[in-house]
Formats: C-alpha cells, structure tokens, sequence
C-alpha cells in the first residue's frame, strides 16, 4: 500500500501545480493546445495532468477494497471521494472560465464531464 500511498501524492501534487496554471489563460494556451486530440479532451477541455491525477485518485478509492473496512472507515473513503469528485468540478469550471468554454452546452449535447 506504501507504492500506492506515494503515486497518490505524487498524482495530487501535480494537481495543486496545475491550480496555478490554470488561471492564467497565456500559459494555459500552451496546455489546452497540447492536449488537442480527442482522447485528450473530455466535455470540450483538456484533461490535463490535474483532472488525470484526481480521477486516478477518485479510482483509487473506489478500489479499496470495503468489505475489510469497518464503517468509520467506510465513511471516510466515501468523504474522500465526495471531496475529490467536487475537486474535479471546481477544476474543469476553472478550465472553462479561463478557454472560454460553456459547460452548460455541453451537458445540453449530452457529453458528461
């Protein structure tokens, strides 16, 4: 579980490194444009390291395996997921905001984020 642990810091940390990124629409030019084909984009945005960090971190949770948790634990796992699912909105609304993306059209298309 120590392997698992690290890859899981090593995933967020680049997540929080991207936050700075992100706002600033010169440097995330850069990103969006290397993320250009489709299996890089989801909802009409890249899915850069940040939003590939945290659905390997929401993955990784989900993949305990429960059944030997007792339902203090349990309870936290699904906190945890909850907040990293949350994570993931507020970072794709930031992409949005700064490529000028509507999410709204989007979600009318049918495309899940």
């Amino acid at each position: 579980m120590t392997n698992s642990l690290k890859a899981a810091i090593g995933e967020l940390s680049a997540a929080e490194r991207h936050i700075g990124i992100v706002d600033d629409p010169q440097k995330y030019r850069a990103v969006d444009q290397a993320h250009s084909l489709p299996r890089n984009r989801k909802g009409g945005l890249p899915l850069d390291e940040a939003r590939q960090a945290l659905a390997s971190h929401y993955t990784r949770l989900n993949n305990l395996d429960k059944a030997r948790l007792v339902d203090d634990e349990k309870k936290v796992i699904d906190a945890r997921k909850t907040a990293v699912f949350e994570a993931v909105k507020l970072y794709t609304a930031r992409q949005a905001k700064t490529l000028g993306v509507d999410l709204a059209q989007g979600k009318k298309r049918g495309n899940r984020l």
